[in-house]
């Protein structure tokens, strides 16, 4: 005799914000297509207690200036696009990216200090050179950040890119910069729920409107923390279900960052042999490190290598589909 089993479905109070990327010509903008991301009600891919909206996004991240530090393997796999934003913006969507996330680290003072005039015209640049989506981080040092977002928020204005990051300590004048001109703006914290949520009140509460917020909680690549990564974020998603307006909001990690780093994905001498081939190796650290994130709750995750988008985006295929 067949007995049926109803499953338990789990219902929850609140659910992620949506947030839109890009604009078409009818909103203003020039993008042939937009990316929206958020909207879960569940921890992801549990289908069955509540469907996911949208699907992760892939993004793929270049820089305004060849990145001298980038390993040789990894550069590799770019060849000579590396050397003009625009061609690698081109390649990156070639390659599968379903946005450009455009590093200005050229602009930093200890770097080239290329100027905010010269980096906005960068942007323009690679706005025409692909019709995807865009999101642009400044040098990563907070005086010329904000000297350097405030022009390319004004160059991109009408396009609804990403501007990144805002931090507790240095966000009003980005935030106010994205209010100018339209955009989306990606407030960072260092792996702690409370500070995640202190920096989307202060973004907020200059009125800033909640769907143009992403959070990036800062992600540790695998063997170097992504356990407690995984529990901030999970956490983070847990209580937007419970109703707490400020993690309401889609999660950004900028994987490839963070796994091209360790010492696993660079050339050093004396490794263990054991520790098998180096470019195999590099690929599957960035691969794992995504798609540990994935289940822990990132909507937008931003690779680096062409193989690692490509094997994501199969994982996230198959998985929308479970």
């Amino acid at each position: 005799m067949a007995v049926k089993v109803e499953i338990p479905i789990e219902k929850s109070a609140g659910k992620v914000r949506e947030v839109t990327l890009g604009a078409t010509a009818a909103e203003g903008g020039t993008r042939a297509s937009t990316v929206t991301i958020g909207g879960e009600g569940a921890l992801p891919f549990l289908h069955f207690d509540s469907p996911m909206p949208h699907r992760p996004v892939v993004g793929v991240e270049i820089h305004d200036v060849n990145p001298p530090e980038w390993p040789y393997h990894l550069r590799e796999a770019w060849g000579d696009v590396m050397d003009d934003p625009c061609e690698w913006a081109r390649a990156a969507v070639k390659a599968g990216a379903e946005l450009v996330v455009l590093r200005l680290s050229g602009t930093h003072p200890d770097a080239q200090d290329r100027s905010p005039e010269q980096a906005a015209e960068t942007v323009k640049a690679v706005l025409k050179a692909v019709d995807v989506p865009l999101i642009v981080y400044g040098p990563g040092q907070a005086e010329k950040d904000n000297q350097v977002l405030v022009k390319v928020s004004e160059a991109a204005a009408g396009e609804r890119i990403g501007l990144g990051d805002i931090e507790s300590t240095n966000y009003r004048t980005i935030v106010a910069a994205a209010l100018a001109g339209g955009h989306v703006v990606i407030a960072q914290s260092p792996i702690d729920v409370n500070m995640a949520k202190q920096c989307n009140i202060l973004a907020t509460d200059m009125g800033l409107p909640p769907e143009r917020l992403m959070m990036d909680p800062t992600t540790g690549a695998l063997g170097y923390g992504l356990e407690y990564t995984y529990s901030v974020m999970e956490r983070l998603r847990l209580s937007a279900f419970q109703n707490d307006s400020m993690t309401q909001f889609p999660l950004i990690c900028t994987v490839g960052e963070e796994a091209w780093r360790q010492k696993e994905t660079k050339p050093l001498e004396g490794l263990p042999g054991a520790w098998g081939d180096l470019k195999q190796r590099s690929v599957m650290w960035e691969i794992l490190t995504a798609s540990s994130l994935l289940h822990a709750g990132a909507d937008l995750l931003v690779l680096r290598h062409p193989k690692s988008v490509e094997q994501l985006k199969l994982a996230i295929d198959r998985l929308m589909k479970a």
